[in-house]
């Protein structure tokens, strides 16, 4: 289930939790602009005995949307064969989707800032999703946050 959280302190973010579990989590928050070329926002993974956050991924308007990849996964709500996945071009943040009998999509959201250096690290969470209108309600909500639009 997703679902855009309106913090005490106004600042938009949403949360993806896991149907079967949910205690585990993705959450987007802090989103932030410096020109109208790019959003810069937080994402954070939470699971029984994990919590990583990377503080500032970025979407570029030239580059692939994320929304554009939620919406494909819900217009294919029958399944697909395989699996599927999306990356900022930074490669700090990759999602990737299977789909599952009984229509449901997993959605592993995989976290590695840096990930030419050295010493780096890389966490992942996998929640999965009703495929069609959870998974059409997580592109709406998506979008909204990244474009700062308000409902």
């Amino acid at each position: 289930m997703t679902s855009p959280d309106d913090d005490t302190d106004d600042k938009p973010s949403v949360t993806i939790r896991c149907q079967d579990n949910a205690s585990i989590g993705v959450a987007f928050c802090d989103r932030f602009s410096f020109d109208e070329d790019s959003v810069h926002y937080a994402v954070e993974l939470r699971a029984p005995g994990l919590t990583a956050r990377v503080n500032e991924v970025v979407a570029w308007i030239w580059d692939s949307d994320l929304t554009t990849f939620l919406d494909a996964l819900a217009a294919d709500y029958r399944g697909w064969a395989g699996e599927r996945s999306w990356q900022t071009n930074d490669r700090d943040l990759t999602v990737s989707a299977v789909f599952r009998s009984g229509g449901h999509v997993g959605l592993t959201w995989a976290l590695r800032p840096w990930p030419q250096a050295a010493g780096g690290w890389g966490a992942s969470v996998t929640t999965w999703l009703e495929a069609g209108e959870q998974m059409a309600s997580l592109a709406a909500h998506v979008r909204q946050f990244l474009t700062g639009e308000q409902q």
